[in-house]
């Protein structure tokens, strides 16, 4: 993960916005303009005066390419990192065996990260 997105997670809403948009080169009207929403009022959420309704939120979140818990949350909540998450949604796709066979991978993966920590060192 980029140390100014890990940077970004530890500010309030108003501050993430901005340095999300600044690490990805937006300029306050190309943001404005991906959501749909008037520059004036993306100064406002930027600048602590406004907050977003929900669904300018997500359209924030997709032209951000972060989830909207990225976007809301501090660094300190849980959940899976932006790359993680895209691959889960994208399970939703599967067939129930596809499902299946994903969660056995996932398993036995966790499964032996689980066995090797408790391994004696050799």
């Amino acid at each position: 993960m980029p140390a100014a997105l890990v940077a970004a997670l530890d500010m309030d809403f108003p501050e993430r916005l901005a340095a999300l948009r600044k690490e990805q080169g937006l300029t306050q009207q190309a943001l404005a303009e991906r959501v749909g929403i008037h520059v004036s009022q993306l100064r406002r959420y930027e600048g602590g005066g406004a907050q977003p309704t929900l669904d300018v939120l997500r359209r924030l979140a997709v032209a951000l390419s972060v989830s909207a818990d990225r976007l809301v949350f501090d660094a300190d909540e849980r959940g899976p990192d932006d790359d993680l998450l895209l691959h889960l949604e994208a399970i939703q796709h599967l067939s129930d065996d596809e499902k299946q066979v994903v969660k056995t991978v996932i398993e036995s993966v966790l499964l032996r990260h689980e066995a090797r920590r408790y391994a004696p060192a050799s």
